[in-house]
């Protein structure tokens, strides 16, 4: 290639990559996968490579991050928070090695680490109390988000010891608050966060610090500014130095003498990476010894001493057959794409959410298109891109629907929204959504009445909304498949045992958009009653903390509607509880329990329970659910691979539960 050439590709993908590192970093909102960003940033380095006469400051290959948002405070890094460099292939990583050896004139050991899928962050502590945490930004110069961080569960404000220290590590969202953040989302209309990694920027970047502590996100600490601080001479000594010290440390670390036990560990990353619960997309080689990595040193960019091997990306090609378009509870119409099965990360897809219009759209997505599919997060079946190569000449583009594929009524696409809503309140879509939702888990609780029973009751015309559960009959339900007198008594006493639930219950279960099952409870201990709540104006619910004027907004839409009063007034007189019970009330039929008013921790995978159903049975007792182990910490209960919360609660002498001591102490 000559130089003409190379100088205008190079402009060309310097202007796409500057765009997608800002829609990535800043915006959080990528407009490509990783691995299209990384292909065009290895061209951009080669061409580079080739004529390094054209490199230019504002060249990826120079800069780090990307400019932080006016939003913020601004923090100058005192040590630049750099990039790291990639490799993808076992050949780089031995070239890597070679230049390591050829420098020091040594072989050295590496300390082998997950590169978790998230964003850097910096804790700043003084006299051993958290002051500061701060996003990369350009590296140079980051955001303050300090508020925020305090909202991390696992982030230790104070210190054993009264030290000043920088330790830096990956702030991320688990792959189980991931999915359900995006769930949530797209019943509400929102955009959806493209994977975890940008759903725990976007979440930690909120200028509402009760926002951020809704979104579960959690943190890996890897790195000590100040290891003399420490104590410490090698990375492996620094990761369990401060994991002693109440940082979340990665586990699944080793050190290595050789790459064949890199290349093992890189294959079992691999082979363990859908099982995990965070996401990650590679691994990460450092030289363990913290005196030689100093020797080594930067460039403007990267760190010498250390490299991150990214995983190839798991991509596969299918073929659109339809596209199909569900109701959800609040009205929102969300399309499937309908494909030929493919193999993808160990499972078999044969369909894949487009999400919303807007989304097919802006990739142009039609029938009988062929499409690359990728796992968003490690969990979603998603489309990254259409191959236009291969679509048939007489392709047209994709009509959005016009009417509810549920009850006919015309479809709005509501200002600010990416979703198509259907507003017929009585959509029978809509409407059997809610009832199961009525019934769930953490809204009325009403065992056995899942989605099957629901679409069976609403066949038989014996619900046209939640009233009507509570005028159910035992001469109903013997028209149900598969109900017998034991299963007829079992649902009918659930229904009954859910008329005296609390008003958090049947506020979250009612379904009023915007208010989830946290709100609810916040609204419910506010207002005492139903009757209050009807009757608040938007500046006494904006008086609750973490209440904003969308909530505000919407609860006013709500109760001003005459058929929700007509509903309320049903459920009144069919002896639906309307009234907060306190969480003493609650305790007080479970004298004989050791938890409450005490400290719980929970840890392990429990056979018997379901950690989220755990944490709200401890909490009815009584019990403060924590996630990390400190000094106050009462009970741990272990679960098997139990980890370092055990370790943590053994130095600290705290009482620790199994399952089987747990369930003597819960029956």
């Amino acid at each position: 290639m000559d130089r003409q050439r190379a100088q205008a590709q190079l402009a060309q993908l310097k202007q796409q990559l500057n765009q997608e590192r800002h829609a990535y970093y800043t915006q959080d909102a990528p407009l490509v996968t990783d691995a299209e960003y990384d292909r065009k940033y290895q061209q951009l380095l080669r061409l580079e490579q080739q004529f390094p006469e054209l490199v230019t400051p504002d060249s990826p290959s120079q800069l780090v991050g990307d400019s932080p948002s006016p939003d913020f405070t601004k923090v100058r890094h005192e040590v630049p928070m750099l990039s790291m460099g990639d490799v993808f292939s076992y050949q780089e990583l031995q070239e890597f090695n070679t230049r390591i050896h050829k420098t020091l004139e040594q072989a050295v050991d590496y300390c082998v680490e997950l590169k978790i899928d998230g964003l850097a962050l910096s804790l700043i502590y003084r006299q051993g109390r958290l002051v500061q945490g701060s996003t990369r930004g350009d590296g140079n110069v980051g955001e303050d988000v300090t508020a925020n961080v305090r909202t991390i569960a696992n982030i230790p404000t104070t210190l054993p010891e009264p030290v000043d220290l920088e330790v830096r590590g990956e702030c991320y969202m688990p792959k189980a608050a991931f999915y359900k953040l995006n769930q949530q989302r797209e019943e509400n209309g929102d955009s959806i966060f493209a994977n975890p990694r940008n759903a725990a920027a976007g979440s930690l970047r909120q200028l509402d610090a009760n926002v951020t502590k809704q979104r579960q996100l959690q943190t890996f600490i890897y790195t000590v500014v100040q290891p003399a601080n420490l104590g410490v001479q090698t990375q492996a000594e620094a990761l369990k130095k401060m994991q002693a010290w109440g940082w979340q440390v990665n586990e699944r670390h080793i050190v290595s003498h050789d790459l064949d036990q890199v290349a093992d560990f890189i294959e079992q990353a691999q082979s363990q990476r859908d099982q995990l619960p965070y996401g990650i997309d590679g691994i990460v080689l450092k030289v363990n010894d913290l005196h030689l990595q100093q020797q080594l040193g930067n460039t403007v960019k990267v760190p010498r001493w250390e490299i991150a091997y990214k995983f190839p990306p798991e991509e596969v090609e299918t073929k659109i057959q339809q596209i199909e378009w569900t109701v959800g509870r609040t009205g929102v119409v969300t399309p499937t794409a309908v494909m030929d099965p493919v193999q993808l990360a160990g499972t078999t897809v044969a369909r894949a959410t487009l999400h919303n219009w807007d989304l097919i759209q802006a990739k142009d997505i039609r029938v009988q298109d062929t499409v690359r599919l990728h796992k968003a997060g490690d969990i979603i079946p998603e489309v990254s891109q259409v191959v236009l190569s291969q679509r048939p000449a007489d392709s047209q583009p994709y009509q959005a629907p016009q009417t509810c594929p549920s009850c006919g009524a015309r479809l709005v696409h509501l200002q600010e929204e990416v979703a198509l809503r259907c507003i017929n309140p009585m959509c029978p879509a809509q409407v059997k959504e809610g009832l199961t939702h009525f019934a769930s888990r953490n809204a009325m609780n009403i065992m056995g009445l899942g989605p099957r029973i629901v679409q069976q009751l609403w066949d038989q015309k014996l619900v046209h909304d939640v009233a009507d559960l509570y005028r159910l009959q035992a001469s109903d339900l013997t028209y149900l498949d598969g109900f017998q007198e034991k299963s007829i008594n079992n649902l009918l006493n659930s229904i009954a045992n859910s008329r005296h639930n609390s008003l958090e219950r049947l506020l979250y279960g009612l379904g009023i958009r915007h208010v989830g099952a946290k709100a609810a409870r916040l609204l419910a201990e506010h207002f005492q009653t139903m009757q209050n709540l009807m009757h608040a104006s938007t500046d006494e619910i904006l008086q609750i903390n973490t209440m904003g004027e969308i909530i505000a907004d919407s609860l006013q839409v709500y109760f001003a509607n005459p058929k929700v009063q007509e509903l309320l007034a049903d459920l009144a007189q069919l002896q639906v509880n309307m009234k907060f019970i306190t969480p003493t009330a609650t305790t007080r039929k479970h004298p004989q329990t050791i938890f409450a008013d005490r400290t719980v921790v929970i840890t392990g995978t429990l056979q018997h329970y379901k950690r989220q159903e755990l944490t709200e049975l401890l909490t009815e007792l009584g019990a403060h659910v924590t996630s990390s182990v400190s000094k106050k910490t009462d009970y741990l209960i272990v679960g098997e691979n139990a980890g370092s919360k055990l370790t943590k609660a053994q130095q600290l002498q705290i009482k620790i539960l199994n399952e089987a001591q747990l369930q003597a102490q819960l029956h």
